[in-house]
């Protein structure tokens, strides 16, 4: 039996993406329609609606689709390099809107809060990047600064780098956070001595450092949960 596609301009107008946004609001789509805007045209024998469908299973949902990286969706059938940058480009929109200013700023709440913020994008770094998350009184993220990139050891990382960017943002407090490009979270002793150094250089600073996340894939340890570096809870 031959399978029958429908193409999106063959659909009720009621069906069609594009109107029901207009009509309904973007929040009345499921994921496939929005994706489906922004990919415009499927391919042969499938919409842009069931590709849209096809590429949120096949890389497990927007947080897939975010750390699939550029040639690897690009090389996908029917994506290419316009579509991927599209595509790219409205992923870190979306992902900037959580640090927009005012009360809208996202709020961290919790190592889970900070581990969420900062997985997606540092889960798959194929090498060990330490950023400073920084925090206004209310623990409302004004920026997230890249301070360091290449193995975390004590003679290389320059603390005072770390706090160079909240101290001319006059944060409240920062939190710490590096990824462990093998996957594994595990904190090594190194992490929990340049632990106690930052700690100790933001008790000078009056900077508060809440705590240093490890980020591995798909996982996460907080040094402050597990009394490494900050003492014992």
């Amino acid at each position: 039996m031959t399978e029958y596609h429908v193409r999106i301009h063959e659909l009720p107008p009621t069906d069609k993406p594009r109107e029901r946004l207009r009509a309904s609001g973007a929040a009345a789509l499921a994921d496939a329609e929005l994706l489906a805007i922004l990919l415009r045209v499927g391919i042969e024998g499938m919409n842009a609606i069931q590709l849209a469908q096809q590429l949120l299973v096949e890389f497990g949902g927007w947080n897939g689709l975010q750390r699939a990286n550029f040639e690897e969706l690009a090389q996908r059938r029917g994506m290419g390099e316009a579509k991927t940058a599209q595509l790219k480009a409205a992923l870190e929109i979306g992902r900037r809107l959580l640090l927009a200013g005012g009360d809208e700023r996202f709020q961290i709440r919790s190592p889970t809060d900070a581990a969420q913020l900062m997985q997606v994008e540092m889960g798959h770094l194929d090498q060990e990047q330490l950023r400073a998350i920084c925090l206004d009184t209310k623990n409302r993220v004004q920026k997230i600064q890249t301070v360091y990139i290449g193995s975390l050891h004590t003679s290389m990382v320059r603390i005072g780098e770390i706090f160079k960017e909240p101290i001319r943002l006059n944060s409240a407090s920062i939190i710490v956070v590096h990824n462990h490009p093998s996957g594994d979270p595990t904190p090594s002793p190194e992490d929990v001595v340049v632990t106690r150094q930052i700690i100790e250089a933001g008790q000078l600073l009056d900077i508060d450092v809440l705590d240093h996340l490890v980020i591995g894939s798909g996982r996460f340890v907080s040094m402050r949960e597990r009394g490494l570096g900050f003492g014992k809870p």
